[in-house]
């Protein structure tokens, strides 16, 4: 990786994007620490401070918007409208006529799907930035005595909601600069400086409170925790692909050999992100309705260290997995494409046993993808309680799963461009 990176910096195109990229990536952590207009910044510090450390839940929040949500800053949602807004239409893709032809239009039906999740992003911004404010001025976001906010009018309130809106507008505009001028995917780059962003601290939180000891079991916990998920990321099933040969006019195609790549993690991310989602639920039901009768009864099995609590987050991310699975590749299109182009799998039928042959593979390799995502996602719970290091724990399973997936892309793509322009000089 770092001599990728060494090499990128001794070309002049990748040395302007790489560049361009930390530009962008040091604007967004400005916006993100920028408080929005009516902000009591002293007595803000002192609520999230209270919060983060007498719940979980403010502890997530504050290490997947990178402390922004927390601070109420200009950024402080994120990207994590678009992220919610692309898992929305990418899920009614499969069950939406009108998404489906468009996605199989190719470049013009991707951009207007792209276009549709840029206005969903948008709706969706709105009503997140209008929850946060009217929580914070209620005061029940961070369940103070003090309020956090200079003036509760409406005007105050409104512009407080338009500043976050439009910081995820420039949010969404940012990421599409990094995608189209830097280095890798921009959105991905940015979630990933915002869970980077917290990893210091939480670091140095756990060196204080716990000492040299501790502090050098979670570092080495980490790193482990690293290298087996990016062995499990670049593990893949690869089914071969034999194409015919066949003539086109006066030229001969097809003859050549290839694969489908099956990954052992299929789903990427997505399974964590759902469960998480789902289990949060009752937990912000207890920070908003706190003598509510039913959720004090619950309350002591919504708490990571329960282990109801661990079982229904492995069941949920099992079962995620391998939904998200069967509506993001389907067996039989792939198959069709195959007969379409004179491809078939040696020793199998081309048409329905190929996609019978597929739909097998897929489901045995998704099994360990499954385990491995549930196992991963249970790291920091067991920590937790093992270690004793509270909500300072920054090798949680969603963090590390962005971090190694985020810096895996990134770097093939900084590898793709290298060989690409070893080629052109090679042709020049």
């Amino acid at each position: 990786m770092l001599t990728a990176f060494a090499r990128a910096f001794r070309t002049p195109e990748l040395r302007g994007r790489l560049l361009f990229t930390l530009f962008i990536v040091v604007v967004f952590r400005v916006g993100q620490n920028l408080p929005a207009p009516n902000v009591d910044v002293r007595a803000l510090k002192d609520a999230s401070d209270a919060a983060k450390k007498g719940s979980e839940l403010y502890g997530m929040l504050d290490l997947f918007s990178g402390g922004a949500l927390l601070k109420l800053s200009v950024f402080a949602l994120g990207v994590y409208p678009y992220i919610t807004a692309s898992i929305i239409l990418q899920l009614l893709t499969v069950v939406v006529p009108r998404l489906e032809s468009l996605k199989q239009e190719g470049q013009s039906g991707t951009t207007k799907i792209t276009q549709y999740t840029r206005y969903l992003t948008v709706a969706l911004a709105v009503l997140q930035a209008t929850s946060v404010v009217a929580m914070a001025s209620s005061g029940r976001l961070f369940r103070s005595s003090g309020d956090v906010l200079h003036d509760d009018g409406i005007l105050p309130i409104a512009t407080m909601v338009v500043c976050m809106v439009a910081g995820t507008a420039v949010t969404m505009w940012l990421g599409e600069l990094v995608t189209e001028r830097g280095v890798g995917n921009g959105m991905s780059i940015l979630i990933f400086t915002q869970v980077v962003a917290v990893f210091p601290g939480q670091l140095w939180a756990i060196y204080q409170s716990r000492h040299g000891f501790v502090f050098t079991l979670v570092v080495l916990v980490g790193l482990a925790i690293m290298a087996g998920v990016v062995f499990v990321e670049q593990a893949q099933r690869r089914i071969p692909v034999q194409y015919a040969k066949r003539m086109v006019g006066r030229r001969l195609y097809g003859g050549a050999a290839t694969y489908i790549p099956l990954k052992v993690n299929q789903a990427g991310i997505i399974p964590v992100i759902f469960a998480s989602s789902l289990l949060y639920i009752p937990v912000l039901a207890t920070q908003l309705w706190p003598n509510a009768r039913w959720l004090q009864r619950a309350q002591p099995y919504l708490q990571q260290a329960d282990p109801w609590h661990m079982a229904s987050f492995f069941v949920l991310i099992v079962f995620f997995t391998y939904f998200y699975v069967a509506i993001t590749f389907n067996p039989v299109e792939v198959s069709d494409n195959m007969r379409k182009y004179g491809g078939f799998v040696p020793g199998i039928r081309p048409g329905r046993p190929t996609a019978e042959y597929l739909d097998h593979v897929l489901t045995r390799v998704t099994t360990p993808g499954a385990l491995y995502l549930g196992l991963v996602a249970l790291v920091p719970m067991v920590s937790l309680a093992l270690l004793d290091v509270g909500d300072d724990f920054p090798f949680g399973g969603t963090a590390i799963l962005i971090v190694v997936g985020v810096g895996l892309d990134t770097v093939k793509q900084i590898e793709s461009r290298l060989q690409q322009h070893n080629y052109e000089g090679f042709l020049r």
